[in-house]
């Protein structure tokens, strides 16, 4: 017995134009700034810095090769994409995973939540690049000696915070969901 196939089309997801809010806002407005500010740095700085300069950290945030002053500009680049790429994300919230009792009424709740995860996440993205070019420049330029290995578990922390955040936010849809559905019968 042959089986059917079920396209991704057939989820007819609503699409709902939501405005962004103050917080979004605010949030890029945030990372951004982080991110424009780094490359401003590399550019002020560039003709100041040695040929080699720190290119990998192991976990204790120490440096563990060095490499031409060339391989700081893979930041802002990688920083660049992974923007562009959230940010695509970011305006399509219909194209998201959702779970099983996502329905037309619930349909806002969901996608603004989901937007609005991506977008800290892009933005958190943009500050850990740019903290991590500033910590490569100042390094190389003997500002300082490092973060002492605070640097990932600070970046760790900003990262599963949201994540942890918008999975117990999602969980309030249900709850919301349910007392909606018990009183309507």
């Amino acid at each position: 017995m042959l089986r059917e196939r079920k396209h991704v089309n057939e989820w007819k997801r609503p699409k709902i134009k939501i405005p962004k809010t103050k917080g979004e806002w605010i949030w890029d407005l945030i990372g951004y700034s982080f991110y424009i500010g780094s490359i401003m740095l590399l550019v002020i700085v560039w003709s100041k810095m040695p040929q080699e300069v720190p290119a990998h950290y192991n976990a204790l945030g120490e440096v563990d090769r060095w490499g031409s002053k060339w391989e700081l500009i893979i930041l802002p680049m990688i920083g660049a994409f992974i923007a562009m790429m959230m940010q695509v994300f970011e305006k399509y919230p219909e194209w998201h995973n959702y779970p099983k009792r996502f329905n037309e009424s619930n349909a806002a709740q969901f996608y603004l939540h989901s937007r609005k995860l991506i977008n800290q996440l892009k933005n958190i993205c943009l500050m850990t690049f740019a903290l991590i070019l500033f910590e490569s420049v100042s390094i190389a330029l003997e500002w300082r000696s490092g973060s002492g290995g605070l640097l990932i578990p600070v970046l760790l922390f900003a990262i599963f915070i949201p994540i942890g955040l918008g999975i117990y936010k999602q969980k309030k849809i249900m709850w919301d969901y349910c007392v909606q559905v018990i009183w309507s019968n």
